[in-house]
């Protein structure tokens, strides 16, 4: 993922998944110039960890179904 995007997904009004390592995960915030971001599983909301912005992907779902 793009530092960028990660920027938008924060301040997105509603929920886009997001997953690292294939957990799905919540963005709490982006340090843009060291690449990293503050995450946390959605299933395991105090487990913080401090990941690089480029292991995280999106999740594209597809509105034609």
């Amino acid at each position: 993922m793009e530092k960028q995007r990660a920027m938008e997904i924060i301040e997105a009004p509603h929920l886009i998944q997001v997953y690292y390592a294939g957990i799905p995960v919540y963005i709490q915030s982006v340090a843009e110039t060291e690449g990293t971001a503050t995450v946390f599983p959605l299933d395991e909301m105090d487990h913080e960890q401090l990941v690089d912005i480029d292991r995280l992907s999106e999740s594209i779902l597809d509105e034609s179904k």
